[in-house]
């Protein structure tokens, strides 16, 4: 509960933090409104198509009672949109970070020199940047894609679907959309992605404290927008407390599961 508490603590610092530095929550918001308009074109596309979707992937129902044709197709079409908003949230974050890779790049190295000490930078030209950021975000996608697909098939199951699963989805969301954000800040320190996945497994709560609460407030229509300035922000000090001096991630200098408290914050 300690790390669940720390987690979301890092958050509203986040928050806190653009909330003093005004130009970079005003900076920040053209790349999520960008974002915004694609994800809300292809969400409502989705919401159009869905029933069609179902139709095409459920021929064997056509001759079925117009009762049951109905409730069967219309709980397919609620997975299935279902399944694109949860798709939406974990990739929304990864498309506005690519978008906006140099604007988040500085505000996560302000948020460092604010903070004191070492303001690690990677030295790479921007191409190649986007290029690993891009690359690191399909693989984090492909994981999330398997996820997804297990929580769908899961969704059929009665009691379980409509309570167990839609929570599972939460806290698979709100850990990789964690990830994402903490790669700003630990890419620039020159951790490779499997590398920054060892460290966030070391403090699951920590990160899900921190993840589930942005998820739910992303499913808020303009909220994302105006949170992911602050959320990179909030991810950034995290993964100053999370690593160690040199450079060492607290992974590894700690048994799993442990590490440096999270600061309380004022």
């Amino acid at each position: 509960m300690h790390d669940l508490a720390g987690g979301f603590r890092y958050l509203l610092a986040g928050q806190r933090w653009v909330l003093r530095h005004g130009r970079w929550l005003g900076f920040g918001l053209l790349p999520g409104l960008v974002s915004l308009a694609l994800y809300a074109g292809a969400l409502i596309g989705l919401g159009y198509g869905a029933d069609d979707l179902t139709a095409w992937a459920t021929p064997f129902a056509d001759d079925w009672s117009a009762f049951w044709l109905g409730l069967f197709r219309g709980f397919l079409t609620a997975l299935f949109f279902g399944l694109g908003l949860f798709l939406a949230v974990i990739t929304f974050t990864a498309v506005t970070l690519l978008i906006g890779q140099p604007f988040y790049e500085s505000l996560s190295e302000q948020v460092d020199r604010s903070e004191g000490g070492e303001v690690p930078q990677s030295g790479l030209p921007l191409w190649r940047e986007l290029w690993i950021s891009a690359r690191d975000s399909v693989k984090v996608l492909g994981r999330v894609v398997l996820y997804g697909i297990g929580l769908f098939v899961l969704g059929f199951v009665p009691v379980i679907g409509q309570t167990v699963v839609p929570v599972l989805g939460f806290c698979v969301s709100g850990y990789f959309l964690t990830q994402e954000l903490t790669s700003v800040a630990l890419q620039r320190r020159k951790m490779e992605l499997p590398e920054r996945l060892v460290l966030l497994r070391s403090r699951r709560l920590l990160v899900l404290g921190f993840g589930v609460p942005l998820v739910l407030a992303f499913l808020v229509p303009l909220v994302a927008v105006f949170l992911m300035p602050g959320a990179v922000a909030g991810a950034t000090l995290m993964a100053r407390d999370l690593m160690r001096t040199d450079d060492t991630p607290a992974a590894e200098a700690a048994p799993a599961g442990f590490g440096p408290p999270p600061p309380a914050f004022s």
